[in-house]
C-alpha cells in the first residue's frame, strides 16, 4: 500500500549515501516533479515489491530445457526473417 497523509509510516535515515547518488536522486526527483524524499519513498516502494520475485519463479514450473537451447531457437527463427 503506497504511504499517504491517511497511512502512518516510519522515519528512514540513511547514512554514507555517495554525493554522486544524491545528486542523481535529485535531478530524477525533479523531473519526476517530486521532492527528494516523495521520489525515494516510491523508489522503495517498487524495489520492496521485488522482494518476492524469486519466490513467485521458484513456484513456477520448471523445465528441462537449457537457455542456450531457447537462445539458439530465437536466434534461429530470426535469421529466417
Amino acid at each position: 500500500m503506497p504511504a499517504n497523509a491517511a497511512t502512518p509510516g516510519k522515519t528512514l535515515y540513511l547514512r554514507n549515501v555517495p554525493l554522486e547518488v544524491v545528486e542523481r536522486l535529485e535531478w530524477l526527483a525533479a523531473r519526476a516533479g517530486l521532492s527528494l524524499t516523495a521520489f525515494a519513498v516510491r523508489e522503495l516502494e517498487e524495489a520492496s515489491r521485488r522482494a518476492d520475485n524469486a519466490a513467485l519463479l521458484d513456484g513456477l514450473a520448471h523445465t528441462s530445457v537449457p537457455t542456450d537451447a531457447i537462445v539458439q531457437a530465437l536466434a534461429a527463427e530470426r535469421a529466417e526473417r
